[in-house]
């Protein structure tokens, strides 16, 4: 990044810890709602599944935002992933909701 606030040294850990925090939180809830509705067991377990998987989701992004990685490319990545997932989950929720 070649932003004027990238050079402070506290700014990428900052990053990095609301990439672990918020954006490990929003791919497991969008993680979540895919997994409850394309499992093909009953909704009730459907859905437990899909958060314990949700769990996986957000320690997999949380180790990955300390890894060596560049800043833009991993917000990049996590950001494009999470809005994937949701539209997966928006296009297969929306039969089951009849609508």
């Amino acid at each position: 990044m070649t932003f004027a606030f990238a050079a402070r040294p506290g700014f990428s850990i900052l990053s990095r810890l609301l990439a672990a925090v918020l954006g490990g939180y929003a791919l497991a809830s969008a993680v979540a709602v895919l997994l409850a509705a394309v499992l093909p067991i009953p909704r009730a377990e459907a859905v437990l599944a899909g958060m314990q998987w949700s769990f996986v989701a957000h320690v997999l992004v949380a180790i990955w935002a300390f890894s060596p990685v560049a800043l833009a490319r991993m917000w990049g990545l996590l950001l494009s992933v999470t809005a994937v997932v949701l539209v997966a989950a928006w296009a297969f929720a929306r039969p089951a909701l009849g609508g």
